[in-house]
């Protein structure tokens, strides 16, 4: 099927999908396709989420039909103005700290030789690469992050790992997740940070926005420690924003 394509998602749903498989364009267009449809507030749209190639768009069958909605969504993908249109909200730029040694990264040797990387090198290739939040899913507030160098692209493992801890970084696909909570994985850990992106008191739940773009700053087991330990520390200490 020719991409972008409009498929029905259960029965108040259309899913926009613009590949078949995660490319940086592919995802740049799910979330500008996203702010397009909030921006042309459609009556009977109720709400709009995004994956990493696609765009979710519920509606309120009551008041928006199916075919209505199909109709509107194509001529807004024919207009292609959607392409060029500033974004709702501009991204922002996260600096998180991590730890990478090897009591906290414990796939780390692996994921370099699969890289084909020295450990080193492979810890350097991640905080060299500005990467973008491109979806936020599978446990409130977790954010799936790329693209890392096409070198990355090896697959999760063939067994779960039990469980890693809150804040871990793993990596797979040329993606990196940091963990919301403490949870099994097939994905490697490489690292671990402090950064809780979820709270569920605040009216702002989640800090991240897809879109918004993050880098890595290495630092020692004692920092990330240090953060983990004291909650209040490891909001100031394990974000900037800039």
């Amino acid at each position: 099927m020719h991409a972008p394509y409009i498929r029905n998602a259960g029965i108040s749903g259309l899913l926009v999908t613009f590949a078949d498989q995660l490319s940086d364009e592919a995802n740049r267009a799910a979330l500008a396709f996203r702010d397009a449809v909030e921006l042309n507030t459609i009556d009977g749209v109720t709400e709009t989420s995004n994956s990493l190639v696609s765009t979710l768009v519920l509606f309120d069958p009551a008041r928006l039909s199916r075919n209505s909605l199909s109709e509107k969504l194509n001529a807004l993908l024919d207009s292609q103005d959607w392409l060029s249109s500033s974004p709702r909200t501009a991204s922002r730029l996260w600096r998180v700290k991590a730890c990478f040694e090897a009591e906290h990264a414990p796939h780390l040797s692996e994921v370099a030789s699969l890289a084909g990387l020295t450990v080193e090198s492979a810890v350097n290739e991640v905080l060299a690469t500005r990467l973008r939040v491109m979806t936020i899913g599978f446990a409130p507030g977790q954010p799936y992050l790329g693209t890392l160098p096409p070198n990355w692209d090896f697959p999760r493992l063939n067994s779960i790992t039990p469980q890693v801890p809150a804040g871990s970084l793993v990596v797979a696909l040329r993606q990196l997740i940091i963990f919301t909570n403490n949870s099994p994985t097939g994905w490697r850990q490489i690292g671990q940070t402090a950064f809780k992106n979820f709270d569920a008191g605040s009216n702002t739940p989640f800090k991240l926005r897809t879109g918004d773009e993050i880098e890595f700053v290495r630092v020692n087991g004692d920092a990330i420690a240090r953060c983990l330990r004291d909650p209040s520390r490891a909001e100031a200490a394990d974000l900037v924003v800039v």
